[in-house]
C-alpha cells in the first residue's frame, strides 16, 4: 500500500511537472538586474528580454535593483518564489567576486541560485577622463607613485568587478590609488567626463562610445590580446604587466529550488538565443564576446571564478565589511 502510494505520488509529480513546464510561461517575468539602466548588465539584459519576449510569448520585464555591487538585487531574487517568474542577470561582480570580498554576504551564489548559463564575457579597460594628462599607464603610475593616494578612481560599486580589477591594478603596479565607489556606469562615467575623478575600469562596452567619441581615453584593456572594438589601445599586459587580466562575465540565474522543468525550458531558450546569428552580431556590436555554455559548465564556471577573485582579495587585502 505504502508502494502504490508512493509512485502515484511520483506520477502525480511527473504529471504535474510535464503541464509546468508546457505553460510556462502564463503570466509575465521579472529579470532583476543588480545594477544600473546602460550598465553592461543593463543592456544585456534588455536584449534578452526581448528575444525572450517574442519567442516565449509572455512580457520579460527588466528591474533595475542597484546597490553594495550587486548584492541588493541578487539578495531580492534569493528570497523570491522559486517558480520560474523572477530571475536574475548572474554577473561576475554579485556572483564571483562579492564571495571575495564582503565579510558577510547576504547569498550564497552557488547554494542560493539555480546557474542557467552564461551568454557573454565582458573584458575590462581601464580609462581616463580625456582632459587627464595620463597618455599611457606608465604616466599614470608615474604619477600614483610621485602622489600615493592621491589619483582617485571611481567603480561601480564595492566588489564590481571594475573595483576588483583597479585592486589587482594597484597590486601589480604597487601604486596607490583612492577608491570613490558609485552605483553605476552612468554615474561614474559622468565624474570622469566632468573632471571630477581621472580614472575607472569598466567594460569594454560599458566605456565603447564615449572613447570613440574622445570624452574618455583608454590605457590599456585586460586580455590577453587587443580588443577588436578599439584596436590601437594595448594591452595592460603588454605594457609591462605580464599575465594581467580581468574579464567580465553575465549569466542568467533563478532563485534555488526552481522547477527543474522550467529551468530546462529557460536553458533551451538561452541556447537558442545565443545561436543566433543576428543575435551574436548585436552583441559583438555592442563590445560583448557572445559564449553558450550548459548549467553543468556555468556552476563550474562560477566556482572557479570565486576561487581566482578570493585570491586577488587575499593578496590585494580588499575586504568589505
Amino acid at each position: 500500500m505504502g508502494t502504490m502510494r508512493a509512485l502515484l505520488g511520483l506520477f502525480a509529480l511527473v504529471v504535474a511537472t510535464a503541464a509546468q513546464s508546457q505553460t510556462y510561461p502564463s503570466k509575465p517575468v521579472k529579470v532583476i538586474v543588480s545594477f544600473t539602466a546602460g550598465s553592461a548588465t543593463d543592456i544585456l539584459a534588455r536584449l534578452m528580454a526581448e528575444q525572450f519576449t517574442r519567442s516565449m510569448g509572455q512580457p520579460f520585464v527588466v528591474e533595475n535593483k542597484p546597490g553594495a555591487g550587486g548584492s541588493v538585487g541578487t539578495e531580492q531574487a534569493k528570497n523570491a518564489a522559486a517558480d520560474g517568474y523572477t530571475l536574475v542577470m548572474a554577473g561576475s561582480g554579485p556572483f564571483g567576486i562579492n564571495p571575495a570580498v564582503y565579510a558577510k554576504l547576504p547569498y550564497d551564489p552557488v547554494k542560493d541560485f539555480e546557474l542557467i548559463g552564461n551568454m557573454v564575457l565582458t573584458p575590462q579597460v581601464l580609462v581616463v577622463g580625456a582632459q587627464q594628462p595620463y597618455k599611457t599607464l606608465a604616466e599614470l603610475v608615474a604619477g600614483a607613485r610621485a602622489k600615493p593616494g592621491d589619483i582617485a578612481f571611481a567603480s561601480l560599486g564595492n566588489g564590481s568587478t571594475s573595483h576588483l580589477t583597479m585592486e589587482a591594478f594597484q597590486s601589480a603596479a604597487g601604486v596607490k590609488l583612492n577608491h570613490i565607489p558609485f552605483k553605476g556606469t552612468g554615474d561614474a562615467q559622468a565624474q570622469l567626463i566632468g573632471g571630477q575623478i581621472p580614472l575607472m575600469s569598466d567594460t569594454v562596452s560599458g566605456v565603447m562610445a564615449q572613447v570613440k567619441a574622445g570624452k574618455l581615453r583608454a590605457l590599456g584593456v585586460a586580455i590577453p590580446q587587443r580588443s577588436p572594438h578599439l584596436p590601437d589601445v594595448p594591452t595592460v599586459a603588454e605594457q609591462g604587466y605580464r599575465g594581467f587580466e580581468s574579464v567580465g562575465w553575465v549569466g542568467l540565474a533563478a532563485p534555488a529550488k526552481t522547477p527543474k522543468a522550467v529551468l530546462d525550458k529557460l536553458s533551451a531558450e538561452l541556447k537558442k538565443m545565443m545561436a543566433d546569428p543576428a543575435v551574436n552580431e548585436k552583441l559583438l556590436a555592442l563590445g560583448f564576446t557572445p559564449v553558450s555554455d550548459t548549467p553543468e559548465q556555468f556552476a563550474a564556471w562560477v566556482k572557479s571564478e570565486i576561487a581566482k577573485w578570493k585570491k586577488v582579495a587575499t593578496d590585494s587585502g580588499a575586504k568589505i565589511d
